[in-house]
């Protein structure tokens, strides 16, 4: 199936997932109305402006998250709507204004522009597992995270993971509120999203990579829930134009040791410098598994995780992230 003559729009277009969005809706023939804080800054808009099909059917609207109304143009005639735009960084001085209003009332902006508009058949979010996978439970190997699961915010909050909490509190207000408003509504929830990179600027989930290959001296003790941006960008289309497509959808192509992500990093890059030691003395981090299920259902197949390292890296090098 292939977008025709559909208007669908896309918010926070200029993103590290949005963008593979926009490229792969382009692609398949939609015209895509997209939404960015600053139509003017070039590091936001060049790479969305060469795509195929850009200059026909892309069309560029400025819209800010927390301002009520500002997406009502952007949605009016559109049939699909994702939901895309969300901040994700690390360094965080204010949760509240940094992350969980632009995630909670930018939501809830939209989701109130899409009520208004009769063509909207459905609308897709960008959530994420932080909105899953953190309810208190251990995460051991026996242990398989489904749809089912839902983050608690006061465990989000108990442990200051302020990213986690900005999620869960957005997806559990969006839900809300299309129920209330007869919105047909999908969530997909990704982990952490690697492979390689459409716009000039590093996002934060592939901060973590280039961390890790860029002269780090240990890995740190962790998992990782790896999956690949375009079966995520996939997914959000999958998910708009598949009729039985409903509720929510965990992305993880794999959970993944970091001392096994090395492990593969030293085989497709032997000339990398690759730190040998874990930061800690402490037995690894148990894996666990994430169902697969849903996603499959939706006609998504999953990259292997290899290929998203090695086009990962091969990505930073390319847009000089890497030290020489």
């Amino acid at each position: 199936m292939s977008g025709g003559e559909k208007v669908v729009c896309v918010t926070g277009a200029s993103g590290y997932i949005a963008s593979w969005l926009v490229k792969l809706l382009l692609q398949r023939g939609y015209t895509v109305k997209a939404s960015v804080r600053d139509p003017s800054d070039p590091k936001k808009m060049e790479h969305l402006l060469v795509l195929d099909g850009a200059k026909e059917r892309l069309h560029l609207f400025k819209a800010d998250l927390l301002e009520e109304g500002a997406f009502d143009s952007v949605v009016h005639g559109c049939e699909g709507v994702f939901h895309t735009a969300s901040p994700y960084f690390h360094n965080v001085i204010d949760p509240q204004a940094e992350l969980i209003d632009p995630a909670l009332k930018g939501t809830l902006n939209v989701l109130r522009s899409c009520a208004k508009v009769p063509t909207v058949k459905r609308v897709v979010i960008t959530s994420s597992m932080a909105a899953v996978a953190f309810n208190g439970k251990p995460l051991a190997s026996d242990v398989i995270i489904d749809e089912t699961w839902f983050s608690d915010p006061a465990v989000c909050e108990k442990s200051k993971s302020w990213y986690r909490l900005s999620k869960t509190l957005a997806e559990e207000a969006a839900w809300k509120f299309a129920k209330e408003n007869g919105i047909d509504m999908v969530a997909i929830n990704p982990g952490l999203v690697i492979g390689p990179l459409l716009q000039p600027t590093l996002n934060s989930s592939l901060e973590l990579i280039l961390k890790l290959v860029n002269g780090a001296k240990r890995f740190p003790n962790v998992t990782y829930r790896l999956v690949d941006v375009r079966d995520v960008a996939n997914a959000h289309i999958l998910a708009f134009e598949k009729p039985s497509a409903s509720g929510r959808y965990c992305l993880v192509g794999r959970v993944i040791h970091c001392s096994e992500v090395m492990k593969m990093l030293r085989e497709l890059f032997p000339d990398l410098n690759l730190p040998e030691k874990c930061a800690d003395d402490n037995p690894f981090v148990s894996t666990y598994k994430v169902s697969k299920e849903r996603a499959e259902s939706l006609g998504l197949n999953f990259t292997p995780v290899e290929v998203s390292l090695k086009e990962t890296v091969e990505s930073l090098k390319e847009k000089n992230f890497l030290c020489a």
